[in-house]
C-alpha cells in the first residue's frame, strides 16, 4: 500500500499472472517458489523490540484472567456447577461465550511463541470441562450464548435452534430470535478448539469439535435453501472454515457438504462476479467468509473461490482502506474510493484487520508476491500494534483517524470483553508468525522483525536483528548450517523503496536479483554467513483514495502523526492542514532514530511535531491533513476556519448521538424493536419499522433546554408515524418527497418536563397503521444555542 499506483500494479500482477511467479522467474535466471509456508511459530523467537514487549505484556494479561469465569455460562447451562463468577460486559450479554474461543486461541499461539506451559495446561484445561459440558447435554451442543425472550427473561440460547428448525427465524442483521451474532459466537468455539487440536494433536479437542459439528449440521439439515440464505443473513463468522478444517482433519465428506452450503449469496455471488457492493455491508462480517472460501479452495481446488478471495482483498486494500491499513467507519464499508470523507472516531475495528492479515496470510501461502506483504507490514505495524496499549495491556475496539481523537482501550477491570478485545489477545500472542516463510528450497524474510529462528529444513539457525523501520538496515546470520549449501534467500523489498535498496553479504555488497518484490540472493551458504538489506526511510506523502487533497505523512512502512498532546485534555484546536509546493522540505529530523519531527513553516494554524502513529497510545493525534497551494490557502482559508468552527460548535453542544442500523451503537444504546430492520441507502445506514412494530433506545441528557434532530431521506413515498420520550408523544411526522435528492434533518424541542431531573429518555418511533416508521438515518440530541441578548 506505498502508493495507488503501486497497489493497483501489485494487485494487477497478483490477480492476472497467467503462471507462477516462479516460472517467470526462473526464465530470467532468479526463483521464487510457487507456494509457501511460514516456519513455525514454535520455531521463532522473539528479540527485544516493542513486538516482543507486546507479546510480553499480552501474556500477562492471559494469565491474568479465568478460565472458569469463562466457563460459567458453558457450565450452568449445561447443568453443571459454575466454578467462578461470569465477567462482564459482552461475557454477561446474549453474546456470551465468543471469548472463551478467542482466549483458546490466543493460548495456544502464546504457547507456540513463547513456550509457556502453563498456557498449554489452561487450553487443554478449557478443553476438558467443554467436553464435561456436552457430554452433560447430551445432544453435541456446547456453548454459552444466551437468549432473551420477548418478556425480557434471559436463558440458555440453545433455544433458539429449535425454532430455527421449525423455519422461524427472526433477525435484523445481528440479532437472531433474541441471541446476539449466536453463530458468530459458536464459530469462536469451533476455532478454539481446531487450533488446540492443531497446535499438539489434543483428540479431545477435536472429539468436541465434531460433536458441535453434528449439531448444526443437524440444524442446518432441518431448512431448505432459502431459509438457509435468511439464516446466513445473521452474522456468522468464519462458520464455513471451521467446516472445511473438520473436513480436512477427519476426511469426512458431510462436513465438506455443509461447509460448502454456509454461502452467503448475497455478499459472496458479487465477489465471484468480480463486482464491488461491499458499501453498507457490515465489514468484520465479510472478512471470514472469504477466508472461509479460500480454505474451501485449498480442499476442493474450485477457481472461484480463490478468485473471489483474491479479488475481496485487492478491493479492500486498494479502495477500502485507510493509510495504516485498516478499514470501515462505523464497522461498515463505504463506497469506494471515499475514505476522505469517512475519517471518523469509528474507523479501523481491529477485528477487520485480524482477519484481513488472517487472509493475505492464505493468498501469499498460495502465491507468494511481495506486494502482499506490504500491506501486510503496513496493516500490523501501524494498526495492529496501535490496538494494544503496552502500559495497561488494554485493547481498542476502533482505531480513530479523526484529528484528536481518543482510542479508547479496555481497561484493567477485565469486563469490556467486546471482539477487538478477543482478536486482540490473538494478535499480540503471535508477532512472529510471518516473518521467516519457506517454499522450494527458498527462505523468504517477509518481516524485518528482530527474532531466532530454526529452519529445521536446512537444520539451520537463524538470526535477525535490526531497528527497522527506525534505522534502514536489517541484518540475518546464519548463525548454524548442518552443512554448507547452495539455496536462495528472498529479502522483501516493499514497492515504496522504488529499487532502491542496497544488499550485502557478509560486509561487501551484491547485486541481488529483483523478483516479484524481493531481492533474491542465490549462493553457496555457511554458517556464519550475513545478509544484509538497507531500505530508505524518506518521508512521503500518500494521498487518500479517490481524493488527492487530503494526506497522511509515511516513513517506510511507518505513518506518522502529527502529535497534539494528552488524551487526559479534550482537544479543542482547529484541525491541522499542510500548505505549499513543496511539504515536505519543511520537515526537520529533531531525533531520526525515534522517527521524530517537526514540520516548520508547513502547518496551519502552526508548526506541527510529528511522532510515529502506532505509539500515540495515550496522545491525541493528527493522521491526515487537507493539502492546499499558497494560493489555494488564501483563497481556502476564512471557509475553512469556519467549517472547523462550526463542527466544532456542533460537537461541543453534542449529549448523544445514535447511529441507527449499526451494531455497536445500538448494543451501547440498549435498542429493542419488533417488525424493525436495518437499511442502507446512499452510503447512510439507518432502522426502519413497519406496521405493527417499533424500535425504540435511550438516549442520554444533560441539564438545559435540548432538540432531538432525526435525518431523513428526502424521497419517502408517504410514511407516517409517531416519536415518543419516555412514552409521551414529542410529534408525529409525515414523509412524502419532503427534499428531492437529499437527506435533510428534523429538529424536535423537547420540553423540560420531559428531561427535568433525568439523565437519560427512551426514544420510540412507532408507525401509524398500516404505515412505516422511517427510514431514520441517524437520531442525534444536543443543546439549544443560548438565546442571543441584544
Amino acid at each position: 500500500m506505498a502508493t495507488r499506483r503501486d497497489l493497483m500494479l501489485t494487485a494487477a500482477a497478483f490477480a492476472g499472472m497467467a503462471q507462477p511467479i516462479s516460472a517467470l522467474a526462473k526464465a530470467r535466471g532468479a526463483s521464487l517458489p510457487a507456494k509457501a509456508a511460514p516456519l513455525p511459530l514454535s520455531s521463532v523467537r522473539l528479540l527485544p523490540s516493542d513486538y516482543a514487549t507486546a507479546v510480553e505484556v499480552n501474556r500477562a494479561y492471559l494469565l491474568r484472567l479465568s478460565p472458569d469465569r469463562f466457563l460459567h455460562n458453558f457450565m450452568t447451562f449445561a447443568g453443571l456447577p459454575a466454578k467462578g463468577e461470569i465477567y462482564g460486559g459482552w461475557e454477561s450479554d446474549t453474546i456470551a461465550g465468543h471469548t472463551l474461543g478467542h482466549y483458546m486461541s490466543a493460548l495456544v499461539v502464546m504457547y507456540e511463541q513463547t513456550g509457556d506451559a502453563e498456557c498449554r495446561r489452561r487450553a487443554d484445561y478449557i478443553v476438558s470441562e467443554l467436553a464435561r459440558a456436552q457430554a452433560k447435554r447430551g445432544t453435541g451442543y456446547v456453548g454459552a450464548l444466551q437468549r432473551k425472550r420477548k418478556d425480557g427473561t434471559v436463558v440458555d440460547g440453545e433455544e433458539i435452534f429449535g425454532e430455527v428448525m421449525k423455519g422461524d427465524i427472526r433477525s435484523g442483521g445481528f440479532d437472531l430470535n433474541g441471541s446476539w451474532s449466536p453463530l458468530y459466537t459458536v464459530h469462536k468455539t469451533f476455532a478454539g478448539l481446531l487450533d488446540v487440536h492443531r497446535a499438539w494433536g489434543n483428540p479431545q479437542a477435536l472429539e468436541v469439535a465434531v460433536g458441535l459439528g453434528g449439531y448444526f449440521e443437524r440444524v442446518f439439515a432441518a431448512l431448505n435453501d432459502e431459509q438457509m440464505q435468511t439464516l446466513l443473513g445473521c452474522e456468522y463468522g468464519g462458520l464455513n472454515e471451521s467446516y472445511a478444517e473438520l473436513y480436512a482433519r477427519t476426511g469426512d465428506r458431510r462436513w465438506l457438504v455443509v461447509a460448502e452450503r454456509i454461502y452467503d449469496r448475497k455478499v459472496l455471488d458479487p465477489l465471484v462476479a468480480q463486482q464491488d457492493q461491499l458499501a453498507n455491508f457490515h465489514a468484520n462480517t465479510q472478512v471470514p467468509k472469504l477466508i472461509g472460501l479460500g480454505r474451501l479452495y485449498e480442499l476442493t481446488g474450485k477457481p472461484q473461490d480463490a478468485a473471489a478471495a483474491r479479488f475481496f482483498w485487492n478491493t479492500v486494500t486498494q479502495h477500502h482502506s485507510y493509510v495504516i491499513g485498516g478499514n470501515a467507519d462505523r464497522e461498515y464499508f463505504a463506497a469506494p474510493d471515499t475514505i476522505a470523507a469517512h475519517i471518523s472516531e469509528q474507523t479501523c475495528e481491529h477485528c477487520n484487520t485480524y482477519n484481513m492479515l488472517k487472509l493475505t496470510r492464505q493468498l501469499y501461502s498460495w502465491r507468494p508476491e511481495g506486494g502482499l506483504f506490504d500491506y501486510y507490514e503496513r496493516a500490523h505495524l501501524n494498526h495492529v500494534m496501535a490496538a494494544q496499549n503496552p502500559k495497561t495491556g488494554g485493547f481498542t475496539y476502533m482505531t480513530p483517524l479523526l484529528t484528536g481523537a481518543d482510542r479508547g482501550y479496555s481497561t484493567n477491570d477485565d469486563d469490556a470483553f467486546w471482539c477487538c478485545v478477543g482478536t486482540g489477545m490473538e494478535s499480540h500472542a503471535k508477532h512472529g508468525e510471518s516473518i521467516f516463510w519457506e517454499g522450494e528450497g527458498t527462505l523468504l524474510v517477509n518481516l524485518y522483525i528482530p527474532a531466532e529462528a530454526q529452519w529445521k529444513a536446512r537444520s539451520a539457525g537463524l538470526k535477525l536483528e535490526t531497528r527497522y523501520p527506525y534505522e534502514p538496515e536489517s541484518r540475518l546470520t546464519l548463525t548454524r548450517l548442518a552443512k554448507p549449501g547452495r539455496f536462495t534467500i528472498a529479502l522483501r523489498v516493499p514497492s515504496w523503496a522504488k529499487g532502491q535498496a542496497k544488499v550485502s553479504v557478509n560486509g561487501q555488497a551484491v547485486t541481488a536479483e529483483m523478483v516479484g518484490g524481493y531481492a533474491l540472493v542465490d549462493r553457496r551458504w555457511r554458517t556464519g554467513d550475513v545478509v544484509a538489506i538497507t531500505l530508505p526511510l524518506d518521508l512521503r506523502l500518500e494521498a487518500t483514495p479517490g481524493d488527492e487533497s487530503t494526506v497522511a505523512v509515511v516513513r517506510g512502512p511507518m505513518v506518522l502523526a502529527a502529535d497534539l498532546g494528552p488524551n487526559s485534555e479534550p482537544w479543542k484546536g482547529v484541525d491541522p492542514a499542510l500548505v505549499g509546493e513543496a511539504v515536505l522540505a519543511g520537515f526537520q529530523p529533531t531525533a531520526p532514530e525515534k522517527a521524530l519531527y517537526v514540520a516548520r513553516g508547513v502547518g496551519r494554524p502552526g508548526d506541527l511535531n510529528f511522532v510515529p502513529f502506532y505509539s500515540q497510545y495515550e496522545r491525541r493525534s493528527a493522521v491526515y491533513f487537507k493539502r492546499f497551494t499558497e494560493d489555494a490557502w488564501k483563497t481556502e482559508e476564512a471557509a475553512f476556519l469556519a467549517e472547523q468552527a462550526r463542527a466544532k460548535d456542533i460537537s461541543a453542544r453534542s449529549v448523544d448521538i445514535m447511529h441507527l442500523g449499526e451494531m455497536q451503537p445500538e448494543r451501547d444504546h440498549n435498542l429493542t424493536s419488533e417488525l424493525s430492520y436495518p437499511v442502507a441507502y446512499r452510503n447512510r445506514n439507518g432502522r426502519d419499522a413497519r406496521s405493527g412494530g417499533f424500535f425504540e433506545f435511550d438516549m442520554k441528557l444533560r441539564p438545559g433546554p435540548l432538540i432531538l434532530q432525526a435525518t431523513y431521506w428526502g424521497d419517502e413515498r408517504k410514511r407516517d408515524f409517531d416519536i415518543l420520550v419516555d412514552n409521551v408523544k414529542l410529534a408525529s411526522q409525515h414523509l412524502e418527497a419532503d427534499r428531492p435528492g437529499k437527506f435533510f434533518d428534523v429538529e424536535y424541542p423537547l420540553p423540560e418536563a420531559l428531561t427535568k431531573g433525568k439523565t437519560k429518555v427512551r426514544v420510540r418511533f412507532v408507525p401509524r397503521e398500516r404505515s412505516t416508521a422511517g427510514p431514520v438515518f441517524g437520531v442525534q440530541l444536543f443543546a439549544a444555542k443560548p438565546a442571543s441578548t441584544a
